[in-house]
């Protein structure tokens, strides 16, 4: 499993009350182009291109929950599966977490990233799959 990165802007946004990570719809786009740390939003990366399964913008990543248990937060949410239908998806390397419920189209605020240390494309029938462990969840504030 890819290692989380997070985009330095986050830890403003929540204190300035950007996400509601319980109820905010996020969305996980994916790219094959590096992000950096210093990335604000989904406008600042350059997306793969859409078609054959892959949509502008990328895919929900729902049931995202948001609680917290003796001063630890944990934020959960199903897997992501791309499916490549009709030909191929990618080139791709990175997935990105990003909250489509704030902001414009090109300007929704970034959260996390993750490296699959290699370009991947898929072909036509075959699955990516972005694993939000259930059990640890996405990220973890303590």
């Amino acid at each position: 499993m890819a290692s989380a990165n997070k985009f330095n802007i986050f830890v403003q946004d929540i204190g300035r009350k950007v996400h509601n990570l319980n109820s905010d719809t996020l969305n996980t786009m994916l790219t094959n182009s590096a992000p950096t740390s210093s990335n604000t939003v989904n406008g600042d990366l350059t997306e793969i291109g859409t078609g054959n399964g892959y949509s502008a913008g990328g895919s929900q990543a729902a049931s995202n929950s948001y609680s917290q248990s003796s001063g630890t937060a944990k934020l959960l949410a199903n897997d992501v599966v791309f499916t490549a239908s009709g030909g191929t998806i990618g080139a791709l390397r990175y997935a990105t977490l990003y909250n489509a419920t704030a902001g414009s189209a090109s300007n929704r605020p970034l959260i996390l990233w993750w490296d699959y240390g290699s370009s991947i494309t898929l072909a036509d029938t075959e699955t990516f799959t972005v694993d939000y462990d259930g059990t640890n969840g996405i990220l973890t504030i303590a």
